[in-house]
């Protein structure tokens, strides 16, 4: 039995809590509540003045079709990374829990990526698909086909999905590997006995003892394409063509830093935080309900 350690006053709690608090309140709320409260002015891009506007910053956003047309991006772009990455994933991770020899090595090699900025990978997918000088432009020009992600918007979004997945794969990796690892081998074992073949296993067993990790991967991910994602997005495309890959957060800086629309980029991050907020209620009250289950 665990001994449970108790605290004999409160100022010792506090007091290890403290610099956690701190560090909360200077790099998240502080920000927050500067994001919030400039969302309801107008200020001028050298920000020397500043006029009150209340709602009218997020009456202009939605009633912008870029922006609108950013949320349906967004959303494309969200699940495409995520179905790719944690499929992927998935797949890995069933052939690394059956494999035997190599298996170290193997589970090393899936890692790695992880490790890799979503900046650089941005630039090594971009160097790959260079019209002129990629590999892979080079060889898909031999087969005919004419790659130009900087004019094509279908396959810009594809090129910035691919770099962005490959990069989340790891991730997933490590997770659905644990998870899997995690399911007794007694159960799959009496299913192969009485003559379920491999997928009517992980369709009847594996699959449901995986949903809380799967779900929990969901949420992450989603929350990543909608964040991590600007570097690759920035190297590669710059939101175009025609911000065929502009989503949610690379517009608060090209509103922000480029189109110094300080107020319509603070109503932005406002939204984002709303939406990120929502996502992260969700995931609570899912654990919430596995757990009293």
């Amino acid at each position: 039995m665990e001994k449970r350690v108790t605290f004999k006053g409160w100022l010792l709690p506090l007091l290890l809590l403290l610099p956690q608090v701190i560090i909360t309140a200077v790099f998240f709320f502080y920000p927050a509540g500067q994001a919030v409260w400039q969302s309801l002015f107008i200020p001028d891009p050298f920000g020397l003045k500043s006029q009150f506007v209340g709602l009218g910053n997020f009456e202009y956003l939605f009633g912008d079709p870029y922006y609108r047309e950013s949320f349906v991006t967004t959303a494309v772009f969200s699940g495409l990374v995520t179905v790719v990455s944690m499929g992927m994933a998935l797949y890995l991770a069933l052939l690394a829990d059956r494999l035997i020899k190599g298996a170290g090595t193997y589970r090393t090699l899936l890692i790695w990526p992880y490790a890799v900025a979503p900046a650089v990978a941005g630039v090594l997918w971009l160097f790959m698909f260079n019209t002129r000088v990629g590999v892979v432009s080079w060889y898909l020009g031999l087969l005919g086909y004419d790659w130009n992600h900087v004019l094509n918007q279908t396959e810009a979004m594809g090129l910035v999905v691919a770099a962005s997945s490959w990069g989340r794969i790891s991730y997933n990796f490590l997770f659905f590997l644990a998870g899997l690892q995690a399911i007794p081998r007694s159960v799959i074992e009496a299913a192969a006995i009485d003559g379920a073949r491999f997928w009517t296993r992980f369709r009847t067993i594996v699959w449901p003892l995986l949903s809380p990790t799967t779900f929990f991967l969901l949420v992450v991910n989603i929350v990543y394409a909608f964040f991590e994602t600007f570097g690759v997005i920035h190297t590669i495309t710059s939101g175009g063509p025609q911000q065929a890959t502009t989503i949610l957060v690379y517009k608060v800086y090209k509103d922000g830093f480029v189109g110094q629309d300080l107020g319509s980029s603070a109503a932005q991050s406002v939204v984002l935080l709303v939406v990120v907020g929502l996502l992260t209620i969700i995931q609570f009250k899912f654990i919430e309900r596995r757990v009293h289950y």
